[in-house]
């Protein structure tokens, strides 16, 4: 599966109480149940008005049908290509 970064304007996201994430969270779990294509989300990252999320799957199609079963916006996507790190500055 390819990996891609999904991001998903939401205004206010960074005030999200812990339920209201937990709700989202569980939103997105039973849109991976439905699919009926390979699909792992890996994390998100909470900022104070947008959601990064990191999702591995087939292809953009399977993001967007995975935002669309679970009424997310998408408001860009992009494949990872490569990750680095620290570690990459090693010898």
């Amino acid at each position: 599966m390819k990996k891609f970064i999904i991001v998903r304007e939401l205004p206010g996201a960074g005030n999200m109480t812990a339920e209201e994430l937990q709700a989202i969270s569980k939103t997105s779990m039973s849109a991976v149940s439905v699919l009926s294509k390979p699909y792992n989300w890996v994390e998100s990252y909470v900022t104070n008005d947008k959601i990064y999320c990191i999702h591995e799957a087939e292809s953009e199609d399977v993001i967007r049908e995975h935002s669309n079963c679970a009424s997310f916006p998408v408001n860009g996507i992009e494949e990872i290509k490569v990750i680095i790190s620290p570690a990459t500055a090693e010898d």
